[in-house]
């Protein structure tokens, strides 16, 4: 396995790309398959062969021309990469209708991840269980993170919240945020904010539905 030095210096990307190899490989076990070759991976991901051969070759791991790549080895090589030793606990703020979509499909998906609390400023969602998760209120953000060791969390909350809420997470503690928000936020050097925003999404793919459409209209 590499040192912390060489996976801190691994690209973001790559770190990305490692954790959707793995989500594919573990679709590959649950088919009944025990190797895969790069261009296989490549074309789920749509990529390049290449770029899953760098990928692989930047965390030391490389399969044969016969068989490609061992799937159980490959898998266990990326968590032993990108997962923790224990599991690291997240709080979802804002419990509202994309908050719980996102409980109810993320947990179970990864042992080494779990959503251990909802924190929400609506009453009537305080005291109540989201599929088997506790929400609290804003109040208890501070006390709930540092009493399940909480060390991400999820942003769920409406837009005008956006930085009120980032700035409690931070002064709680939390050490990474995943803004669902298309809020931009500003966080400490210490704190590792990751943005995703639907719309900027939605337009990215647009963008290519029209290149495809006029690429289409030349023939």
């Amino acid at each position: 396995m590499k040192d912390q030095k060489e996976l801190m210096n691994l690209p973001h990307k790559t770190i990305e790309r490692l954790s959707q190899y793995r989500r594919a490989l573990l679709i590959c076990v649950d088919e009944g398959r025990t190797h895969i070759y790069s261009h296989e991976i490549a074309k789920i991901q749509h990529i390049t062969p290449v770029q899953v051969r760098r990928d692989l070759m930047l965390i030391g791991y490389s399969g044969t021309l016969r068989k490609g790549y061992n799937i159980s080895e490959l898998i266990n090589l990326i968590g032993t990469i990108i997962d923790s030793e224990k599991v690291t606990n997240v709080a979802l703020v804002g419990v509202g209708n994309l908050g719980r979509a996102l409980i109810k499909y993320f947990n179970g998906k990864r042992h080494k991840l779990y959503i251990a609390a909802g924190i929400d400023i609506n009453p009537e969602k305080i005291g109540k269980d989201y599929y088997g998760i506790p929400c609290y209120g804003p109040e208890d953000m501070e006390r709930i993170i540092k009493e399940k060791d909480i060390r991400i969390a999820i942003l769920t909350v409406p837009v005008q919240n956006a930085v009120e809420s980032a700035q409690r997470l931070v002064d709680a503690g939390i050490k990474g945020i995943v803004n669902y928000t298309n809020k931009p936020l500003n966080v400490p050097s210490g704190v590792y904010l990751e943005e995703y925003d639907m719309v900027t999404t939605l337009e990215k793919v647009a963008f290519y539905v029209k290149l495809g459409e006029m690429e289409k209209g030349k023939d």
